[in-house]
């Protein structure tokens, strides 16, 4: 298929990208930068625009001749969207309506959307199953329900066939260490652990030691980009103009912020500089869901369930590429 992702230089979305070249697929990535990087993506499989623009959006797909779009491009900090709502709301709703609005324009009808756990309640019992109540407690949250809504509305009206799907913890890195996670604001734990790791700062934070969990630090599912990027492949390959359906990605299993530490101290052989400091708005204890339904009705069964796993692919990324994707703009230069 030829399909159009947008924020597809991004960490998830260039991954998913580099797999559907893998397997067969024709994907062109759709991209204003700001937290994308130009090595993340093969060849000339980027396309330059944001996602505010519905002009520039509509002659994107028109010009790859997009089957199918991947909506990835967001902005995804909890702490900012509370600090800034306004901007959530302009950015990944407006943003989302503009994507809906070039897909009939162009004749598209089927959309994947990137999803999140923060549409959830905090108080949801635990595993968190697609039926949970949705009850988001950050603007962060309540911006990607609004455009979950959207999406099933825009369904309903236009026939536009969808997929959504809500991610937990995404984390690590291509498994032969070409590709890794980079931002120009880095706010995933793996990354800024291996960062204290590396020196890159002195040392990382633990936001609260006292939460109702086994160790007192909050609990999480982390899932490995690999199996986020098998999950939208099969998606895709399943979806139908006018269907739908939405789909948790996670493993099922909680790892606590000190858990992720020390396997982090673990794989990299030394102990990293941590300490424990006040809690911060936005947190939930504990998230932890069931991907029962993806797993039961399109085959998918994640290849890195275990949390070591997960970091020993990050460590290979990070430790190989201390200045991140400047060291892959260096290798694409020594070959050229």
């Amino acid at each position: 298929m030829r399909l159009l992702l947008t924020g597809g230089a991004g960490y998830v979305g260039s991954a998913c990208l580099r797999w559907l070249l893998r397997h067969g697929h024709d994907p062109f990535a759709y991209d204003n930068l700001s937290e994308g990087n130009t090595a993340s993506v093969p060849g000339d499989r980027l396309i330059v625009g944001d996602v505010g623009d519905r002009d520039a959006l509509a002659r994107a797909m028109h010009e790859v001749g997009a089957q199918a779009v991947m909506h990835f491009a967001a902005l995804a900090s909890v702490p900012q969207s509370i600090s800034d709502p306004d901007t959530y709301w302009r950015v990944n709703v407006g943003g989302t309506k503009n994507v809906l609005d070039a897909m009939r324009d162009v004749g598209v009808d089927r959309v994947l959307f990137s999803s999140t756990a923060a549409t959830y309640g905090f108080d949801a019992a635990m595993p968190l199953t697609e039926d949970s109540p949705q009850q988001p407690q950050t603007p962060y949250g309540t911006t990607k329900l609004a455009c979950e809504w959207m999406i099933k509305e825009y369904s309903r009206a236009y026939g536009i066939g969808y997929a959504i799907l809500r991610y937990f913890n995404a984390a690590g890195a291509d498994p032969d260490g070409r590709f890794g996670e980079c931002r120009r604001h880095e706010g995933h734990l793996i990354p800024l652990v291996l960062y204290a790791a590396q020196g890159k700062r002195d040392k990382i934070l633990i936001y609260g030691g006292d939460w109702p969990t086994p160790d007192g630090t909050c609990v999480r599912d982390y899932i490995h980009t690999d199996d986020l990027a098998q999950a939208h492949q099969l998606a895709v390959e399943a979806s139908k103009p006018g269907g739908g359906a939405v789909y948790n990605l996670s493993n099922g299993a909680g790892v606590s912020v000190m858990q992720v530490v020390q396997t982090c101290e673990q794989v990299v052989g030394r102990p990293i500089p941590h300490e424990v400091v006040d809690r911060r708005p936005g947190d939930p204890p504990t998230l932890i869901a069931s991907s029962a339904r993806i797993q039961s009705e399109l085959g998918w069964s994640p290849r890195y369930p275990d949390i070591r796993d997960i970091v020993e692919t990050a460590w290979r990324w990070h430790h190989t590429h201390p200045h991140g994707y400047a060291d892959q703009h260096a290798e694409t230069k020594q070959h050229d």
